[in-house]
């Protein structure tokens, strides 16, 4: 694991993992009827996580990881049922709108996390990580005014649970100091998987897809798993509104994967979604700086 001492190392690791996510809608928009298998996916999603969590426990802990679950407590079990459910509505929103529209709801993490960060956490926010959050949502305003036609009301729905189920999450990381943080991601894959389970076999469905969609399930949770994993680190040093601030290079990243023709979606953004797109990226740009610049911590010291 990185031998991360404070928040200026913590901030590419965090920044990292946005990329790591970004690449979601891609993937998504890839799977063949994808609004026909959401449960299938997520299941398979939720195997893939807890797998690979469990996989990079052993390999930190050894077999001691197990002891992690009898630590986990309520704080990990909100965080990994928040992070659950933010999954689980990705999917929904993704293939029932277009992935701006997805991403924008996501881009609303910084404000809600922000708000829980301070009603149960006491988290203070400083001058400058307003600025930078004001700066972006400015940015998701402008893109919000291009893209209000194309968006159906489920899609923007469950964008916006999936937003607050991983602001539930990102608050929970820095609830308890000696919550077993990997645990709680490994906890959402388990309940992802289970409540899919459940889905599958109450509408009785099958488990199957096609060899293709199964590849593409697996790879999108191998890069959210590997992007959890990242955020969970920079978790220990950067507090709640400020580490999903960081994170919303998953927004400018899932636009512009889905729209380069090269990759063979060629899903156009709007001009409002490039010019919102510009802004949070310069509200990121904007705290790193500050960071960089500043030695003391930015936020919650």
């Amino acid at each position: 694991m990185p031998d991360i001492k404070n928040s200026k190392s913590a901030i590419p690791i965090v920044l990292l993992a946005g990329i790591f996510w970004s690449f979601g809608p891609y993937v998504v928009r890839h799977i063949d009827g994808a609004e026909q298998v959401p449960w299938q996916y997520l299941f398979t999603r939720g195997i893939v996580i807890f797998t690979i969590l469990n996989i990079f426990l052993y390999l930190e802990e050894g077999k001691d990881f197990i002891k992690n679950y009898m630590k986990i407590g309520i704080s990990g079990i909100v965080g990994g049922i928040g992070l659950g459910i933010a999954m689980i509505s990705f999917i929904y929103s993704i293939t029932n709108t277009s992935a701006a529209v997805t991403l924008l709801c996501l881009a609303a993490m910084p404000f809600i996390t922000a708000l829980l960060g301070f009603m149960f956490l006491r988290e203070e926010i400083s001058t400058n990580v307003w600025v930078a959050i004001a700066i972006a949502a400015i940015g998701i305003l402008i893109m919000a005014i291009d893209n209000s036609g194309k968006n159906t009301i489920l899609g923007f729905v469950f964008g916006i649970i999936s937003s607050i189920g991983f602001s539930v999450f990102s608050v929970s990381l820095r609830w308890r100091k000696d919550t077993p943080k990997f645990t709680t991601v490994a906890i959402a894959g388990v309940f992802c998987a289970l409540f899919s389970a459940m889905m599958i076999f109450f509408n009785d469905l099958s488990f199957l897809s096609s060899g293709k969609n199964h590849a593409l399930f697996a790879t999108h949770g191998t890069l959210v798993c590997l992007g959890m994993i990242l955020y969970t680190i920079g978790s220990k040093h950067i507090p709640a509104a400020e580490l999903t601030l960081l994170s919303l290079t998953e927004v400018i990243g899932g636009i512009f994967w889905v729209w380069i023709p090269i990759l063979g979606i060629n899903e156009i953004p709007s001009q409002s979604s490039i010019i919102g797109g510009f802004l949070i990226f310069l509200s990121i740009i904007y705290y790193s700086l500050i960071i960089r610049t500043n030695r003391r911590f930015i936020g919650l010291n």
